[in-house]
């Protein structure tokens, strides 16, 4: 029974650079971690894909073929995908037998996942969840951290999120990435865990000031609050990819919603739960994180910007050794060379 995760969110969120630290960090606690590309717009990865669709369809010929935008022609290659799931399953089929772990890296594209471009990302995922092949999926959504320095810009996030969740209707992980960068775009109204618990969200209006526009829409923002909180699905797990402690909460996370850790008490890996997540599960909780962050990237002092226009971040360098370090002593072996 393969596991896996649906790592999506916005263009610039890091959905890339995620996978190839949580791959790292996944192979050193001795998983075998195939990652699959199913981003046609992403020509440049900085990790070796296990699959790529690129191979299958390319978007840039798409593009000129059909006369379509960026945006149309990745719907146009999602929907090839869908109606081509032979070939993605004769290609996940060998990883599949030896036991890999999953990462797909979807596009960014809003249309996808929350419009009525997502019956084609619907396809794909109730195709490999279903009877057939059973997939046990997660999907992992990355928002970038610096939205919760604006309040509007995070009450669409969160609407973001729930839309997401309930048109994938799969397991759910939502992440705050890049919150060692949130500093440079502004001050946070609110403690961290008020944007990861996503609760008394009344107090964001307030945020919002006294603005024309703002009080214009006040009643409209108000309203998309409430229906945010009376579903009641929507939290955030603070990361970032440099930070032993947070990738290690995540990887148990997501583990515990895709079954991945219960599927270690019939043997699918040599790592029983009490080793994998010994050190996890006894160790820094949940606030112990957000406390962490709190301390040393929203109160501390400001990391001074690297040049780059807004969104765009230096090429990801490969995980530091403390970093593989605390992967291997989370499942109790020695790192990876």
């Amino acid at each position: 029974m393969p596991f896996g995760q649906v790592v999506i969110g916005p263009p610039g969120s890091g959905k890339t650079t995620y996978c190839r630290a949580m791959q790292q960090f996944m192979q050193a606690t001795g998983r075998k971690v195939a990652i699959v590309n199913l981003d046609p717009a992403n020509d440049m990865l900085p990790y070796e894909a296990a699959v790529d669709i690129a191979d299958v369809v390319c978007l840039e010929e798409v593009m000129a073929e059909l006369q379509l935008g960026p945006n149309g022609g990745l719907l146009y290659c999602m929907e090839y995908l869908a109606k081509n799931l032979d070939w993605l399953h004769e290609k996940l089929s060998p990883l599949k037998k030896e036991d890999h772990y999953f990462l797909f890296d979807f596009p960014g594209q809003v249309e996808l996942f929350a419009g009525s471009g997502c019956g084609s990302v619907r396809a794909v995922l109730d195709e490999l969840t279903g009877s057939r092949h059973h997939y046990r999926l997660v999907a992992v959504q990355l928002v970038d951290a610096h939205l919760c320095t604006d309040p509007s810009k995070y009450i669409s996030a969160l609407l973001l999120s729930l839309n997401t969740m309930l048109n994938l209707e799969l397991p759910h992980v939502n992440v705050l990435s890049k919150m060692d960068l949130v500093r440079q775009y502004g001050k946070l109204d609110f403690n961290l865990d008020f944007y990861t618990q996503v609760q008394d969200l009344g107090f964001l209006v307030h945020a919002m000031g006294g603005k024309p526009f703002s009080q214009k829409f006040r009643k409209l923002s108000q309203g998309l609050c409430d229906v945010v909180e009376e579903y009641g699905l929507v939290s955030f797990m603070p990361l970032t990819v440099q930070d032993k402690n947070s990738m290690r909460q995540l990887m148990v996370a997501t583990d515990k919603a895709n079954g991945y850790c219960f599927a270690t008490l019939r043997g699918h890996t040599p790592y029983p739960p009490e080793m994998l997540y010994g050190n996890a599960g006894a160790g820094m909780s949940d606030r112990d994180i957000w406390l962490g962050m709190q301390e040393k990237f929203v109160d501390g002092e400001v990391v001074e910007a690297t040049g780059l226009p807004p969104g765009v971040s230096e090429p990801p360098a490969p995980l530091p050794a403390p970093l593989l370090a605390a992967a291997a002593e989370t499942a109790g072996r020695e790192p990876l060379p």
